[in-house]
């Protein structure tokens, strides 16, 4: 078996696992190990790599899925309606979604899924982020964006 893992002091890849526990938070395992050549103890961690999920752009460039950028996106059509830790949420839930559809998602999947996603949290929000998202160009386009809200969002318990 190949591994990587050389002994920081005399960089032999000989070794043996004396001891293994999670760190951070399950995010890693640490593992206390000893060169079979030299008999020093070190440690080693494993993480997971995390996918690095593309975005294809309606332009057709390709880059990185940047949160920040749909966090500072949903804080301006939220403007002070949403909680901070619920915009977080939004886009955890956004960022989830999109991993599991693969390592390139298009822009467009994105915008639907935050809509999604602010139907059940706010309208106005939703409305706003809609606005910018389908490039709304007048007030009917805001009445068939309300229109189609109303029709899929279950009345308010009064």
């Amino acid at each position: 078996m190949f591994r990587d893992v050389r002994c920081p002091y005399c960089q032999t890849d000989n070794d043996k696992v004396v001891d293994s526990r999670a760190a951070d938070s399950g995010g890693a395992i640490r593992r206390r190990r000893e060169c079979l050549a030299c008999a020093q103890r070190f440690t080693t961690y494993e993480r997971v790599e995390e996918v690095v999920v593309w975005v294809r752009k309606r332009g057709g460039t390709i880059e990185p899925f940047d949160g920040l950028k749909l966090v500072a996106g949903i804080e301006r059509a939220a403007s002070g309606r949403i909680a901070v830790d619920a915009v977080h949420e939004i886009v955890n839930q956004v960022e989830s979604h999109l991993r599991s559809l693969g390592s390139e998602v298009a822009s467009d999947v994105i915008g639907v899924a935050v809509l999604e996603q602010l139907r059940g949290v706010d309208q106005v929000a939703y409305l706003r982020f809609a606005s910018v998202y389908k490039g709304f160009e007048d007030a009917a386009d805001f009445a068939r964006e309300l229109g189609e809200l109303n029709k899929l969002t279950a009345p308010k318990a009064r």
